[in-house]
């Protein structure tokens, strides 16, 4: 019998950077769907055809927060608009049987949880993303929560939507399976799961370090997942402005990255997928590998 799982694209910030003409800045892949919108269509369905069976929506760096620190709040509803025309063209444009996921990023900066607005804040925040997005998405994903506060807030808010809310929690590059504020991985599950969250994913961390928390989540949870990022280090990113900081590891190309994320499933993942530096090169040799080891790749376990 043929094991489900479900295959998310991979980071699409990074594969706008190394294509667009423009360079990164504070709202880089924000900008781009104004500037370059074929761009991100196409990144979309280069993720299609490599396999993914979700997409996530182009609206990472998109939040009221950040949108308003560069004067552009006026545009919040244009930029959610355009990411959701576009995800749906390129869905279009293949005629595959894919689903789009919302996205419920950091509200402020990325690994930088001391940055996030107090609790109340942060809800009211993301219920203005899932108002916009809620009608047009197939369930949300809240991506790279790096605390338990601002997991909970996005969980709270994507939970008024009726549709399926996946988790997912970003690791210290260490070995300690504690989320970047230091806040212990198996807490904050039990935290989270006590309102009622059930879907756990680990994102935009070491692939090595996401094989330890998957390890506690196979024994905590019935839906779990992975999708590591590719870079040396996120280390500069927590006091400059944009990626342009980073680099991407010399030694995580499709095979060696499909090793990883092939371990997950094999353990009982639901979910496999990239972020950061894990682009549809990735993502098809994953696709292939599970495909060759019986994994049979769905939109859904439901």
């Amino acid at each position: 019998m043929q094991k489900k799982i479900i295959l998310l694209d991979g980071g699409m910030g990074q594969e706008l950077i190394k294509n667009s003409k423009s360079k990164p800045h504070t709202l880089w892949s924000t900008y781009v769907m104004a500037e370059e919108p074929e761009l991100v269509k196409k990144t979309h369905i280069d993720f299609i055809d490599a396999g993914a069976s979700v997409i996530t929506l182009n609206t990472y760096s998109t939040t009221p927060e950040r949108l308003d620190a560069n004067g552009l709040s006026d545009k919040f509803g244009f930029f959610h608009k355009k990411a959701i025309d576009l995800a749906r063209e390129a869905i279009d444009h293949t005629k595959k049987n894919v689903l789009i996921a919302g996205c419920l990023p950091p509200l402020v900066w990325s690994y930088r949880p001391d940055k996030a607005p107090d609790y109340e804040r942060c809800v009211d925040l993301y219920l203005q993303i899932v108002r916009e997005q809620e009608e047009d998405v197939d369930l949300f994903i809240c991506e790279t929560m790096a605390s338990l506060k601002e997991a909970k807030a996005a969980v709270s808010a994507a939970k008024t939507s009726g549709k399926p809310v996946w988790c997912g929690l970003t690791l210290e590059d260490n070995e300690k399976c504690e989320l970047r504020s230091g806040e212990k991985l198996l807490d904050s599950v039990i935290s989270l799961q006590s309102l009622g969250q059930e879907e756990f994913l680990l994102n935009c961390s070491f692939p090595e370090v996401i094989n330890k928390g998957i390890d506690i989540l196979s024994k905590n949870t019935n839906f779990f997942g992975g999708y590591a990022n590719g870079f040396t280090s996120i280390e500069p990113l927590k006091t400059a402005s944009n990626v342009s900081v980073l680099s991407a590891r010399t030694d995580l190309g499709p095979e060696e990255y499909s090793k990883y994320a092939l371990n997950w499933a094999n353990q009982g993942a639901s979910v496999v997928g990239g972020c950061c530096e894990i682009g549809p090169s990735h993502i098809k040799y994953l696709h292939d590998i599970l495909i060759e080891k019986d994994f049979e790749i769905v939109t859904s376990l439901s």
